[in-house]
């Protein structure tokens, strides 16, 4: 453990440490943590160092920070660290920076409010959530909704949706769009569109029980639990509301910044309106009820809109326009009581002044008698046993009384429109489920909390209970009760908070035992609970300050409550006299409402209402005589009992948990406060869910639910009496992981997603039957209802909106009014304050200081007199006690000062003592604080604006500096120049002396020639004026020539220049397309040649039809389903009796037809043939023409080889000539000795006649291999003609396909080989495979035998030193074919074995090399050696050499050579087995077992070795036939295996490097530069083979194209679905953590890709390639190829789905697109062009997020988007929608300056991207380093006939 936290805590890690604003922070390792150190060196974000210490006890190290890539997922359960900061982050992360509201915690959807309107709830997203699995798109209200309705209709059992939080976090929404989803995705199963009453019912029950608080502007006053019923299809019948605990105060009193309920405003909104006339209403500030909170307006909202929308919806549901009236009216009467004015008559009594125009208007509005009422209102009726008395109420008395008959008006009013909103929304149909969404009150804590306060809060203890025991310990005790291992976590159990509430002697109990009494109090209820609980309970507490209050430690936080009214708010009492006055009205719905008092209770004893459950019962009571005794159950019982029947009606249905978090409490669109939102977290249960969910199994069934769920995925065979044993055996073959699921006692636990995946195979089983009858019927229902469902949300929405952001920019306006009030107000109190105080403090100082002044006057003067009178007489005396009374002086200011600071103090201890004294300190420091607050904010704004202004200087100081420095270095320019000009001016004054001197020796012989001068002056100028005129002439002559040479050089220059960069980049395009031309012609001449052998094998086989063979009838149907045929077809393989059972039961007419008909296709047949035969001669004839312009063509060509094929004959004449010269003049020399055998004359004529013959035989090399050339020739262009052949034959073939004649015929000869000849197939198959089996043991027998003698003899033959070589080799072989079939049998014991083997063939190996390079040194110095001594030869003597050398000197000779010509990379084999070698080889090879364990490349090689042994041999119809059956057997497993991606690689990298091979040893300079020299001592010697390089290159292009079709047809489900529709903002590389909220994806099945499945495909692409030694340019080409078909395939989805143009969109695609850079910069192959291929895609990206309003943005578009074609660009705008607030929808004008803009550009109107384009493919050349005489061939792949030379 402590290695690993050293290795994780390391510098530059992140970590999470505590802070206490933000909770936590985020810092940095600056150094590495090792054990035992005691705190930790972090670095903070802002750059702040801080030394973080650790717990000495517990040593505990800080959280760890997920990575930036885990960083805001969907899922909280998917981060790598699970703990509170990452929770908090990945929020905060994703609702601040993303705008997403929602996310996943397991099981619980975390939902954030905005405060903002959102467009994410529109028709077009619930379509798009409908029918989708729950991990599928992005977390949302929908998803839960779905996910509930999915559970109901699969489980079979009723759900709930559970929206919980605190007040204004938003459950209302959340449960009113949950609501608005069952409604549209179910639709209703009658005519009454009961989905429309549903989501009716919720702006009626808003109006009539939500209001403004504080914290929300729509807060619900109510709790309500709605149940939704569904019959067996699914479908809405109806619905049931129940409602709790209404706060009936809020009609007569609201605090600051509140209001009342909505429907009080609205009627005053619409005040005058006509029918609303006699209601007498005016604007909400005149009543008493709607001004109390003094915010009367809600910014944003519209109340008389509003009340529109309330109107329709009491429409819809089915109450009248004279019910509604009636509601109104009632609503209004209220309001008027509520500003009846009771005054005080005395003390005691009150009075009501007569003819009170409000108290007049309440009485004509309800019907009842002003006198009636007004006595009522000021009196109550008193019974005793004997008597009744009329007692007088007081002023408040009175007023009190009045508020209560509005409270128990209004609540009637309620109980009534919800009694009438249930029977709207009943039905008679039989209900077969439900699901409920639970909108409750969440968790509430204001300054003054009160009994509904403690009501609420209770039922949030209940209701956290619930969730505790539903996740927490039923998730704990199901797992151990079925024995499944798990390990037990501990949480927070909120028992003793609701014992200490709801348990005996609890608060409830003592409460309503003090209601029972006389004389009971709040006083003496609180005083109670401090005796019962405040020293048994820690969970209660007592205020210090405070006697009237208690505290509760709930599970979200302490709060503390108010005693005053608990008693009252609980017995909710009325004046009985009132009631009976309204029931004597006269108004039919005032009677109504009470006219049911004493009948209508609810289920839970519950009167109407009295503050609780107010549903009313629609079933009649069981009992009636208990009536009245439930009536006198007080308002906490009564809420008690209907919490506990809510509680059993979740605890038997599914619950599904939506958790409201507040981000602020001052309701700021997006704005995230830490500190809340953490204490939010903590409270609802969500950081517990973390450990729990992300370690479970939340699916689970019992072992019966299951086979009889699946059992339509079961196989008859897998069906056994055991179920258990059933399930476990299926899972087993359904799911291959075992760890997704678990087998309990009784129950399988599932992990995420195995459930959903079950659930598709069996949906997607039972689907295939039903799809064609409903998809015609359904289309037109479904676009008929959602058409209709799209218009009603799309204005419920509009208005919605609308409302709510006026609500929130009225109330931020007020609120910040309000804010700059109270500041001058305060600031005048607190100033008025101070100045008080400080007057009366100086003037108490003045006082006390002119006393303390006389006094000390007075003493001074009495010594001043004393001193004089006794100056002379008592000098000593006087000074003696001057001194004395000093002394006694000072020690009685001292004791008065003491007595005073004593009296002072006891002062201020007293004031210290006094409260007052504190708050005021308190309220001045307060101040204080405040004040040096504001002075330090405003500093810090003077220091950001001095740091501004600095910074400004700075750079200006910067800008000022660098302008004078330029002007210095211009200024030293110019001093420069002036020394220069300095130095140029001396150099003048020297010259000037000089022409001085000059000037007077010309002015002595200007005296002389002046005279000539005169006369001859006036020609001269004459003449030079002329000169001047023709040379300024020719001067401008000139420089015009030169400007327009200048120009025109220019002009030609970039002409040139031009027309170059044009014709180079037009010969790239041209030299592109006749590529992509050529190989298209190649893909077309393969499928039309496939096409040819298909059509011929299926002539062949229609030719070969017996006519003694039948059929049956059901085979011939070709309606038959393919389980008849099958079953037919295994009963003719049981036996021949059946089949004659069969045969006698034929249809002998419907025989004798098909006979008819199969003559009459062979006639039309024979036709056919006829016409083909014409078709080939045309084609012969125009074959023939294109044959005579291409000898003409290749002509030149031959020319050249025939002259140089005549050189090299006559070359080989003059050698014969020289050869026989030579050989004359050694028979003609006399010297006997000179022409001896061995002598040295001898020797140098025997070496010069051997390079004779060499060189004659290099030459008759050439010839042949010029001939063959000539040959080669002639036979491609035959090959190309019969290549071309096919296609005349196809395109009749073709014709003769689309007739309906020959498919019938077809399908009928099919079915009758099929049937009539499986017998002869069943008996030839097994008689072929034993044939085979026993001829390959043979086979491999006699081999084994040919090859051992061969290599004996061959051992035999050799000398010495060769055996030795020869026997290592075999060696080598042999243990390498023992491994080969040992690792066969046992690989695991064969590990160790194997690697002794290798070493022993390594060092065996290595001693062959050494041996190879010491023969290769002896060999040149033999070499050298021989020459040395053909130099020397003339000056040795006879005597220099024995007889016995002369004897042994020619057999060196013949060894040497042979050891020189021992190619090592050549095979040899026989030409009969040609054709088991191409098998072998290339038919029968697995690509998977030669890529993973050989080299790559390996055929190739073989193949290549093989040629070459063929070319040695000058075999040159060995060499043609190998070629031939090469790329016949490549093109035939191709054919056979096309669909193999694995098979289309291997055998396009081989065919690759067999090319390559061909080049690279073909000895062309130009491919042997990189080769060594034993490599280029391999080339090929004997045939020039580049003729069928290019066939071979014709087949790895066709190869290729067929390797792109293979990927596409495999990348093409993959595209869409990870591209566009997989959701994952956060994109990760590599396997990302799904999290558990992703059920129903986790298995990867079809139409469920992600981008990970695209990048995982790719590296499996890669990895394949490379493995098969694929050439890296060639992969290059092949990944810009696919990325080319991802970004068109992505970008065609993208223009034709309106749902994926968005903003969001474009940014999931640019991160899609990002992770697919990032592979290829992973994978090195940035530079291959691929990136380029996906620009359209980006381009579409960025146009979906740029801004689409102004010009500017028009133009940046145009420019960015140079990828896209104009038709494009609008077509993406067009469908361009928004999701999020921050978009817009792109107007008309926009896209119309778009479309003008783009109008000049030349380019193809077509929208689409071609997908079926395939860039042109070059191979470019890659030399091999294998050197051949290494490669060794394996045994496994059966090629032992060939024998290594």
């Amino acid at each position: 453990m402590n290695r690993e936290l050293e290795y994780m805590f390391v510098q530059c890690a992140r970590v999470w440490i505590p802070d206490a604003e933000d909770v936590w922070k985020s810092a940095e390792l600056i150094k590495d943590y090792k054990n035992g150190d005691a705190s930790l060196q972090l670095t903070l974000e802002d750059g702040t160092n801080i030394e973080h210490k650790l717990d000495p006890k517990t040593k505990n190290l800080p959280h760890l920070r997920n990575p930036d890539i885990l960083v805001g997922e969907n899922d909280l359960t998917a981060l790598s660290y699970l703990h509170e900061p990452a929770v908090l982050h990945n929020l905060k992360v994703r609702f601040i920076d993303s705008k997403l509201i929602y996310t996943y915690c397991g099981i619980v959807l975390v939902a954030i409010n905005p405060y903002e309107t959102l467009p994410i709830y529109g028709t077009d997203i619930i379509n798009a959530y409908s029918g989708q699995n729950m991990g599928d798109m992005d977390p949302h209200i929908f998803a839960v909704a779905e996910e509930a309705y999915k559970q109901m209709a699969r489980d079979e059992r009723n759900q709930s949706i559970i929206v919980s939080g605190e007040s204004g976090a938003g459950k209302t929404v959340s449960a009113k769009y949950a609501m608005r989803y069952f409604a549209t995705v179910s639709g209703s199963a009658s005519e009454a569109n009961v989905e429309e009453k549903v989501l009716a019912s919720n702006p009626i029950m808003e109006a009539i029980g939500n209001a403004k608080t504080t914290r929300n502007d729509n807060s619900s006053r109510f709790g309500k639990y709605i149940e939704i019923g569904f019959d067996n299809r699914y479908r809405i019948i109806g619905a049931n509301m129940r409602t709790y605990l209404l706060e009936k105060s809020r009609v007569v009193f609201q605090a600051d910044e509140e209001r009342n309920y909505h429907i009080f405003y609205q009627l005053c909104a619409s005040a005058k309106l006509p029918e609303f006339k006699n209601l007498r209403l005016s604007t909400a500030n005149d009543f008493l009820y709607t001004r109390q909170g003094r915010s009367p307006v809600i910014d944003g909202v519209d109340d008389s809109k509003e009340l529109c929308t309330t109107r329709h919806a009491f429409t819809l549901l089915g109450i009248n326009e004279s019910y509604q009236m009636g509601l109104f009216q009632v609503l209004a009467a209220i309001l008027h009581l509520g500003n009846v004015e009771i005054k005080e008559k005395d003390s005691d009594s009150s009075l009501i002044a007569p003819n009170n125009r409000h108290l007049t208007a309440f009485c004509e509005l309800v019907g009842v008698t002003y006198k009636d009422m007004s006595q009522w209102l000021c009196h109550r009726k008193l019974k005793t046993a004997t008597e009744t008395y009329i007692k007088p109420l007081s002023r408040l008395q009175a007023t009190n009384a009045r508020d209560a008959l509005s409270k128990h008006i209004y609540a009637k009013l309620f109980s009534w429109i919800v009694e009438h909103v249930n029977k709207a929304l009943v039905t008679s149909i039989k209900q077969h489920s439900f699901i409920g969404v639970l909108d409750i009150y969440g968790f509430e804590t204001f300054e003054i909390n009160s009994f509904e306060q403690f009501c609420i809060n209770y039922a949030n203890e209940k209701l956290q209970q619930q969730f505790n025991m539903h996740v927490f310990k039923l998730e704990q005790e199901e797992y151990m009760k079925e024995q499944i291992p798990w390990t037990l976590i501990d949480f927070y159990d909120n028992q003793p908070c609701i014992n200490l509430i709801e348990a005996k002697m609890g608060i409830l109990d003592l409460l309503d035992e003090e209601c029972k009494m006389p004389k009971g109090s709040d006083d003496s209820w609180a005083q109670k609970l401090y005796n019962t609980h405040l020293k048994t309970c820690c969970l209660f507490e007592k205020p210090r300050m405070s006697n009237r209050a208690f505290i509760i430690q709930h599970f979200a936080d302490k709060v503390e409550y108010q005693c005053d009214g608990f008693l009252e708010k609980n017995k909710d009492t009325v004046n009985e006299e009132q009631i009976n006055v309204l029931k004597a009205s006269k108004f039919h719905l005032l009677m109504e409402l009470f006219q049911d008092e004493e009948k209508a209770t609810s289920p839970t004893g519950q009167a109407p209402g009295t503050g609780g459950r107010t549903r009313l019962s629609i079933k009649p009571d069981k009992s009636r005589e208990t009536s009245s005794k439930e009536h006198k159950k007080t308002v906490g019982c009564q809420f008690r009992n209907s919490l506990q029947m809510l509680m059993e009606t979740l605890n038997a249905t599914t619950p599904h948990y939506v958790r409201c978090i507040k981000p602020n409490d001052f309701k700021l669109a997006f704005s995230f406060d830490p500190k809340r939102a953490v204490q939010q977290l903590r409270a609802c249960g969500v950081l517990e869910t973390i450990r729990i969910s992300a370690a479970g199994f939340p699916s689970r069934w019992t072992y019966q639910e299951f086979f009889s769920r699946y059992r339509v995925l079961m196989k008859q065979k897998d069906v056994l009496p055991d179920k258990k044993l059933t399930c476990k055996h299926v899972l087993e073959r359904l799911v291959e992981d075992q760890d997704k699921y678990q087998f309990g006692k009784t129950k399988i636990f599932f992990r995420a997603g195995q459930v959903a995946y079950l659930e598709k195979l069996r949906a997607d089983k039972l689907r295939a039957a039903c799809i064609r009858i409903q998809k015609t019927i359904r289309c037109w229902l479904a676009r008929k209802k959602y058409l209709r469902k799209r218009s009603a949300a799309i204005t419920i929405q509009r208005f919605t909106r609308g409302y709510q952001a006026r609500c929130l920019a009225k109330f931020m306006r007020l609120t910040q009014a309000a804010t700059v009030i109270q500041k001058y107000q305060r600031m005048y109190v607190e100033k008025k304050r101070y100045r008080k105080k400080q007057a009366a403090a100086l003037a108490m100082q003045t006082i006390l200081r002119a006393y303390m002044a006389r006094q000390k006057y007075q003493a001074l003067l009495r010594e001043h007199k004393a001193v004089i009178i006794q100056k002379r007489i008592r000098g000593w005396l006087a000074r003696c006690w001057y001194k004395r009374c000093l002394e006694a002086i000072v020690y009685l200011q001292c004791c008065i000062r003491r007595m005073r600071a004593k009296r002072e103090l006891k002062k201020l201890k007293i004031e210290a003592r006094s409260v007052e004294h504190f708050k005021k300190l308190n309220k001045g420091m307060e101040n204080k604080i405040m004040q040096l607050q504001r002075k330090i904010d405003e500093q810090n704004k003077d220091n950001r604006l001095i740091s501004e202004k600095l910074v400004g200087l700075e750079s200006s100081y910067a800008v000022e500096g660098e302008r004078m420095r330029s002007e210095l270095s211009q200024l030293r320019g110019v001093e420069e120049d002036a020394r220069n000009k300095a130095i140029q001016v001396s150099s003048l004054l020297e010259e000037l002396e000089k022409l001085r001197k000059e000037l007077s020796v010309t002015q002595q012989e200007k005296k002389t020639l002046e005279e000539w001068a005169q006369t001859y002056r006036s020609e001269m100028e004459k003449m030079v004026s002329e000169l001047k005129d023709q040379n300024g002439s020719l001067k401008k002559e000139k420089d015009d020539l030169n400007r327009l040479i200048q120009e025109q050089s220019q002009q030609m220059t970039e002409k040139m220049t031009r027309a170059i960069a044009e014709e180079t980049h037009q010969l790239e395009t041209d030299l592109n397309e006749e590529r992509s031309r050529y190989q298209n012609l190649l893909s077309e001449h393969l499928r039309l040649e496939e096409k040819y052998d298909d059509l011929k094998e299926e002539m062949a086989r229609s030719s070969n039809i017996k006519p003694g063979h039948r059929r049956t009838d059901s085979t011939h149907s070709s309606n038959e389903s393919e389980y008849t045929y099958n079953s037919e077809y295994t009963e003719m393989e049981e036996g021949s009796r059946a089949g004659d059972d069969v045969t006698r039961g034929m249809d002998t007419s419907l025989t004798l037809k098909l006979q008819k008909r199969v003559t009459e296709l062979e006639q039309e047949k024979q036709s056919l043939r006829d016409e083909l035969e014409n078709k080939e001669d045309q084609f012969q004839r125009a074959r023939a023409r294109d044959d005579a312009e291409f000898r003409k063509a290749r002509g030149a060509e031959l020319e050249y080889e025939s002259l140089k094929r005549q050189e090299l004959e006559s070359e080989n004449k003059k050698l014969r000539h020289d050869l026989a010269e030579m050989r004359r003049s050694l028979l003609g020399n006399t010297a006997a000795g000179a022409g001896a055998p061995g002598s040295p004359a001898y020797k140098v004529l025997l070496d010069q006649l051997n390079a004779s013959c060499e060189e004659l035989e290099v030459r008759k090399e050439e010839v042949l291999i010029l001939r063959s050339q000539l040959v080669s020739q002639k036979e491609a262009m035959h090959h190309k003609e019969t290549m071309t052949e096919p296609s005349v034959f196809a395109e009749d073939v073709n014709k003769l396909k689309d007739a309906d004649e020959l498919k019938q015929a077809y399908v009928g000869l099919k079915d009758t080989n099929r049937l009539l000849e499986h017998q002869l197939q069943t008996q030839r198959r097994t008689y072929e495979n034993e044939t085979e089996s026993l001829r390959g043991e043979l086979q491999n027998v006699k081999e084994e035998n040919n090859r051992q003698q061969q290599l004996l003899a061959q051992n035999l033959q050799l000398p010495p030193e060769a055996r030795i070589e020869a026997s290592l080799q075999h060696e080598i072989t042999r243990l390498t074919n023992e491994n080969l079939e040992f690792m066969a049998n046992d690989p695991a014991a064969s590990q160790e074995a194997r690697v002794i083997i290798l070493r022993r063939m390594v060092d065996l190996m290595e001693q062959l090399e050494k041996q190879d390079r010491t023969i290769r040194k002896l060999k040149k110095q033999l070499k050298v050696y021989s020459k040395r001594i053909g130099e020397m030869g003339a000056g040795q003597t006879e005597g220099q050499t024995s007889p016995g050398q002369m004897v042994e000197e020619p057999i060196h000779p013949v060894n040497i050579p042979r050891r020189e010509k021992d190619f090592q990379g050549m095979l040899e084999y026989k030409r009969e087995d040609e054709m088991k070698l191409v098998k072998n080889l290339i038919l029968e090879l697995k690509p998977r077992g030669v890529a993973v364990n050989l080299i790559p490349g390996l055929p190739a090689y073989i193949l290549f070795m093989c040629l070459r042994h063929a070319d040695y041999l000058n075999d040159d119809q060995k060499v043609r036939t190998l070629l031939t059956s090469t790329i016949n057997s490549i093109k035939k497993i191709l054919k056979k295996r096309g669909d193999d991606f694995e098979t289309v690689s291997f055998w396009l990298a081989n065919t690759c490097r067999f090319l390559h091979c061909l080049k690279q040893y073909s000895g062309d300079e130009a491919f042997m530069k990189h080769n060594t020299q034993r490599q280029n001592e391999h080339c090929l010697s004997n045939f020039d083979l580049a003729e069928y390089r290019q066939v071979i290159s014709d087949l790895a292009i066709q190869i290729y194209q067929q390797l792109i079709k293979c990927m596409e047809n495999i990348l093409q489900p993959m595209i869409v679905s990870g591209m566009l529709e997989h959701e994952t903002i956060q994109g990760v590389s590599g396997v990302k953590p799904t999290g558990l909220r992703k059920r129903t994806s986790s298995i990867a099945d079809e139409g469920t890709y992600t981008l990970d499945s695209i990048l995982r495909q790719l590296n499996a692409f890669h990895s394949i390639m490379c493995q098969h030694g694929t050439d890296p340019e060639l992969i290059k080409q092949v990944v810009k190829q696919l990325f080319y078909i991802i970004g068109a395939v992505t970008l065609n989805n993208l223009l034709l789905r309106k749902d994926m143009c968005s903003w969001s969109k474009g940014m999931q695609i640019r991160y899609n697109v990002s992770q697919l850079e990032e592979w290829l910069r992973d994978k090195g192959l940035m530079t291959c062009g691929a990136k380029e291929t996906l620009e359209p895609l980006i381009q579409a990206a960025q146009l979906l997020q740029v801004k689409k309003k102004t010009d500017e943005d028009a133009e940046a578009i145009c420019s960015m988007c140079q990828a896209l074609t104009t038709a494009q660009i609008v077509k993406v705008l067009n469908l361009y929608t928004p999701v999020n607030e921050f978009e817009e929808r792109v107007s008309v004008a926009f896209i119309r300056t778009i479309q003008t803009r783009l109008r000049d550009r030349c380019e193809s109107p077509q929208l689409l991207m071609d997908t079926k384009m395939i860039y042109p493919v070059t191979f470019p050349f890659s030399p091999s380093c294998v050197a051949l005489e290494t490669i060794q061939i394996p045994g496994s792949l059966n090629l032992a006939f060939l024998t290594r030379v």
